[in-house]
């Protein structure tokens, strides 16, 4: 449907991310990927969203000047927002075990930002998830890190495996944002482009 409206313009995935690069085949859109690397460096003074608002437009702007009158660039950035920290990927399973260890029993906010720019505009929208962990085990923390190796995950875990079978004991708001991607939001903002 959207597809098919969308059929003029060359949508662009700026993203590595296998999970985002999944949802737009799932959303049914056309779309190439092209990859730019970006140092993910930001002013310490931010907050929340504040960070990934900045971190997807700095994405983004790695693109100035290359598009072409057609182009929509999507560029997207998540974080695990909990105890006024931002917890990115992790770099050992040491750091791994810390991260969802502090998480275990509590919430915290997945917080996603997607920029969507044009040679002439660019739009930024992002949504907020709060994710409920039960009490943890340290067995099963490890038993986790050991056998799915979540480096690549902000916050050290991934709700669509294992571990979010049996660690997560309530989600408000958008699934998918906690996976990478508010697809809703996104398809409602590129139907509006039409």
């Amino acid at each position: 449907m959207l597809k098919e409206k969308l059929k003029k313009y060359t949508i662009i995935l700026a993203s590595g991310s296998p999970r985002r690069q999944q949802f737009f085949k799932d959303l049914n859109l056309d779309f190439e990927i092209r990859l730019k690397d970006i140092e993910e460096i930001y002013p310490p003074e931010l907050k929340g969203v504040e960070i990934t608002d900045f971190l997807s437009e700095l994405k983004a702007g790695a693109f100035e000047g290359e598009l072409k009158d057609n182009e929509i660039l999507v560029t997207s950035d998540t974080i695990v927002w909990h105890e006024g920290k931002a917890l990115g990927k992790p770099k050992s399973a040491e750091e791994a075990f810390e991260m969802i260890k502090s998480m275990s029993n509590t919430t915290h906010e997945v917080i996603t930002s997607v920029c969507f720019k044009t040679n002439t505009t660019s739009t930024l929208l992002h949504d907020i998830t709060k994710v409920t962990f039960n009490d943890l085990s340290d067995e099963a923390i490890l038993y986790y890190i050991e056998n799915y190796k979540p480096y690549d995950k902000a916050g050290a875990y991934g709700i669509q495996e294992w571990f979010g079978f049996m660690a997560v004991a309530k989600v408000e708001g958008s699934y998918t944002n906690v996976m990478g991607l508010p697809t809703a939001k996104v398809y409602e903002y590129l139907s509006t482009l039409v």
